[in-house]
């Protein structure tokens, strides 16, 4: 088996990547990297030249970016069960994907009072911030999980937005994403990462 290392700080994005680590069943092992000259520093820039966290080690592969690794991951691991099989993966790309990119630009925008006007809105991959959010409520109504009955990646990952955005107040708490929010974060592995990482959180205090 290859080795898996985990290059995170408990105070960033690697927290999804945790949880879906979790998720796997997967060994691993983590590597906190500090803010300032050490996650800018050369040994971590040869990891991720962003001088960002998260990141993963496998064997050779070196994966970053928060989506891509939670897509990495659930192929990596298929025992998991994360990852639709081929043939249904058209709701799990676009959910993960549409997390990674639309959502992300619209709430950022909206958190640093960018808003498109309506010429513009042509030109910027999400549309309206209004709209964005309208599709991400209609993708988990009717449903427990994003690709149906199934918990997948996109759970991992455009489930941690939502939860983010409400807890940051830069998505409205609307009844749907209060309802799934508690769904998933009622997972065991969740429960751990979340332990885990708070465990760290404080010690690197």
């Amino acid at each position: 088996m290859s080795e898996l290392i985990f290059y995170t700080n408990p105070q960033s994005r690697g927290r999804i990547v945790r949880w879906m680590l979790e998720e796997t069943g997967a060994s691993y092992r983590t590597e906190i990297v500090p803010y300032g000259p050490v996650m800018k520093g050369p040994d971590y820039l040869a990891i991720n030249p962003m001088g960002k966290v998260p990141a993963i080690r496998h064997g050779a592969t070196i994966v970053t970016e928060c989506a891509a690794i939670c897509a990495y991951l659930a192929d990596a691991f298929p025992a998991a069960g994360l990852a639709p099989p081929t043939d249904r993966r058209g709701d799990y790309y676009r959910w993960l994907f549409f997390a990674a990119g639309p959502v992300e630009a619209a709430v950022t925008d909206k958190m640093l009072k960018v808003e498109p006007n309506a010429e513009q809105r042509g030109s910027v991959g999400y549309g309206s911030f209004e709209e964005t959010i309208d599709n991400l409520e209609r993708a988990v109504t009717g449903r427990p999980y994003f690709c149906g009955d199934q918990f997948t990646a996109a759970d991992v990952y455009a489930g941690s937005h939502i939860a983010w955005g409400m807890m940051f107040k830069t998505i409205e708490e609307r009844p749907a994403f209060i309802d799934y929010v508690a769904r998933i974060h009622d997972r065991p592995a969740y429960k751990r990462a979340a332990e885990l990482d708070d465990a760290a959180a404080a010690a690197t205090v």
